[in-house]
């Protein structure tokens, strides 16, 4: 089980939250969710412990929640994580709670990335139908949350997550 922490814009499209949501299951907690105006709507998932971003398509938004942890298996094969990793959050993510949003640092981030994902679509650096070369290209960027531990990007925080939540083979 996981929480999706919605923005207002993201839960009047998708259903309401929970007032008290339990902790996720998950070895990488909350992820967080914002509806993006473009043309066609998309949704920007952020992971409350990486900063790790997801990009996917809004519609049909009654479903947009079961399809995330696809989306999510998809941008982390792109990222090079490893795959027992991803199977195990997957298998994780069967149910979700929706919750409000409760990190403005998070939000903070989720602005950023939208603003830098908006400019580089329009300076024709990416375009907005190739969300996961996008999410990948974000995931790569510094985020100022990120320590030098984690080499300032969401890839390197969430490798961290990964080596320490995977056994060595």
């Amino acid at each position: 089980m996981f929480t999706v922490r919605g923005t207002k814009k993201f839960l009047d499209r998708v259903g309401r939250p929970t007032a008290d949501p339990p902790s996720s299951s998950t070895a990488l907690g909350d992820w967080y969710a914002n509806v993006l105006f473009w043309r066609p709507q998309i949704v920007l998932f952020v992971n409350a412990v990486t900063f790790v971003p997801v990009l996917m398509p809004l519609a049909p938004s009654a479903d947009v929640v079961a399809r995330f942890p696809t989306a999510m298996a998809e941008a982390f094969q792109a990222l090079g994580i490893d795959r027992r990793f991803v199977v195990s959050e997957t298998e994780e993510m069967s149910s979700a709670v929706l919750a409000k949003t409760a990190s403005r640092q998070v939000l903070g981030v989720m602005n950023e990335f939208a603003f830098m994902a908006e400019h580089t679509i329009s300076t024709g650096g990416s375009d907005s139908s190739d969300l996961l070369r996008l999410s990948v290209w974000l995931a790569n960027t510094i985020v100022g949350p990120i320590g030098k531990d984690d080499g300032y990007t969401p890839l390197g925080a969430l490798q961290r997550v990964v080596a320490a939540a995977t056994p060595d083979s």
